[in-house]
């Protein structure tokens, strides 16, 4: 498993900032599909539900990063 960093423009970035976005947008678009079918009214809190989405979608992007490398 090998993680490196992303040279933008001179300035280095870690290499889950991307992974950080993308998992974000992942889950946007999952709230919008949740809100579309009602989802959200049958959970008990709704801001630790989409937190705890997130957190799965993000752990899924890098298991899914390490294995490519």
């Amino acid at each position: 498993m090998h993680f490196h960093e992303l040279d933008v423009f001179g300035v280095y970035i870690s290499p889950l900032a991307p992974l950080l976005l993308a998992s974000w947008l992942v889950v946007v678009a999952l709230r919008r599909l949740a809100d579309r079918f009602r989802v959200l009214d049958h959970v008990w809190h709704p801001a630790l539900f989409e937190f705890g989405l997130y957190v799965i979608v993000l752990a899924c992007a890098v298991l899914i990063q390490a294995g490519w490398s």
